[in-house]
């Protein structure tokens, strides 16, 4: 089985399981009995004749069926351990795009087209079927209850870690620096007495990290940095976070990452995934439906505001700045602009007097500038509701603040969220990063809803501020 998640016959083998399922969904839906059925008790079908293929015709279809699924589910193909749930989403897509394609031949009057009723009833089992068969040959072999693999660049830590593992972890990753001595040759990581770890252990640098866990089926990384760094750190959860992979790391750094349970012994739980499976796809949904609708809804405003910021004429419509996203990448977040372009030509944030608009400031009073962060959530870089994503390059300033700063990284950054709401703002991060860590461990679609009205009504008491200033 190892041999079969790691190599070609991996490749082959999903492809021909595929395949067999494909053609299998046919043939149960052509059956008369089932056709009777669905074309009697299926509303929208009811009216339909049952169609049952013989022959070359029904050979057809099945042929036609499984060129179209198997094409759409080539990524699929590759042997890399997605998170279960991803599988199962990324299939049900593609094979919806690959009925939707099998129905726009029928609609072309293809002379190799299935029946409606047939088309709908397989691509309804295929739904399930080839879904379940990724899930199933992606499932690691049995192995012993935890296959742990050591990552990181501190040798004390590691050294640590192979006296309390006692022979039972896999290897370790680390930079080769660590296992090379000034003559170049590569010896023991660590000799000074007490635990040694052997150069022959090294399983690779810091680098190999994807490739190790796919390989060794790792069930549990344990993190051994030196810094609790954006880059190699954090690069690691995030590794571990599209592998599915548990990760536990020293009690030193508890403070920079969400931790499960009570901090005991020398290494604690990473909470990777704070939110249930349910919570993410109740919140895309609400994402998904509450951008888009915004989008239609304030497409007139949003052209009005393009035409006067075009008439104002001190610069471009949008100005974009980068924000910090899960696990410490960054993305870039558009706002539209609202102060005149200093005289470096860099548009920026920071309030100047002689910078401002009446526009500008009129937009910023009503927050129509945030309107474009619509699209950020549409396209999944934002949420409609969680902690506020914080400028990349002022965000040291924060951490140095905050000490658990970093626990917001591990959600997807929001438009507004609990702390906005109690006017808890960056220029004071203790305060912050308290409403944003209790929003963390109490997200629910009943809290999404309550913290959006709360913003709304915030918004309207701004906008109806400005008449009583006038």
């Amino acid at each position: 089985m190892s041999a079969l998640r790691t190599g070609w016959q991996y490749r082959i083998g999903s492809a021909v399981g595929v395949f067999v399922l494909s053609v299998a969904a046919v043939f149960v839906s052509n059956h008369p009995f089932l056709q009777s059925l669905f074309t009697t008790y299926v509303p929208l079908f009811w009216r339909l004749e049952p169609t049952v293929l013989t022959g070359e015709e029904l050979v057809s279809a099945m042929a036609l069926t499984a060129a179209f699924v198997s094409g759409s589910l080539i990524p699929l193909y590759k042997p890399r351990p997605w998170r279960l749930l991803d599988i199962a989403l990324f299939a049900q897509k593609r094979i919806v795009v690959a009925g939707l394609g099998l129905a726009t031949l029928g609609y072309f009057q293809w002379s190799s087209r299935l029946p409606r009723a047939t088309l709908v009833m397989a691509t309804g089992v295929l739904l399930v079927v080839v879904p379940a068969w990724f899930v199933q040959i992606r499932r690691p072999p049995r192995a012993p209850p935890e296959r742990c693999l050591i990552v990181g660049d501190d040798v004390e830590q590691i050294r640590q870690i192979v006296g309390e593992a006692d022979g039972s972890y896999l290897g370790y990753l680390c930079p080769s620096a660590l296992v090379t001595s000034a003559d170049g040759q590569r010896r023991m990581l660590a000799s000074d007495g007490g635990v040694t770890i052997q150069a022959s252990e090294r399983l690779g640098g810091l680098s190999r990290i994807e490739d190790v866990l796919v390989k060794y089926d790792v069930d549990t990384v344990l993190l051994a940095f030196e810094q609790a760094d954006r880059s190699e750190f954090f690069g690691t959860l995030d590794a571990c976070y599209e592998h599915g992979v548990a990760a536990r790391v020293h009690r030193d750094y508890a403070d920079s990452v969400l931790t499960s349970g009570n901090r005991v012994g020398s290494f604690v739980d990473v909470d990777i995934e704070p939110w249930d499976i349910q919570d993410h796809i109740i919140k895309r949904g609400f994402d998904l439906a509450f951008a888009g609708g915004a989008l239609l809804v304030l497409s007139p405003v949003i052209a009005a505001i393009v035409i006067a910021i075009k008439l104002e004429g001190e610069g471009p419509v949008l100005f974009s700045q980068t924000r910090t996203y899960i696990f410490g990448e960054t993305f870039t977040v558009y706002k539209f602009r609202t102060l005149k372009p200093d005289p470096e030509g860099e548009v920026g944030t920071s309030f100047d007097g002689t910078r401002e608009t009446p526009l500008g400031n009129f937009l910023r009073r009503t927050h129509l500038d945030e309107i474009p962060q619509l699209w950020s959530i549409l396209v999944g870089d934002m949420s409609v509701v969680g902690p506020r994503p914080a400028q990349t390059e002022i965000e040291d300033d924060f951490e140095a603040a905050a000490d658990q700063w970093r626990q917001r990284w591990f959600v997807k950054p929001g438009l507004t969220g609990l702390a906005q709401i109690n006017d808890a703002t960056s220029s004071e991060p203790r305060e912050k990063i308290e409403y944003d860590l209790q929003y963390i461990r109490n997200q629910s679609f009943s809290l999404d809803v309550k913290i959006v009205v709360r913003q709304i009504w915030k918004v309207l008491e701004d906008v109806a501020s400005l008449g009583g200033e006038d």
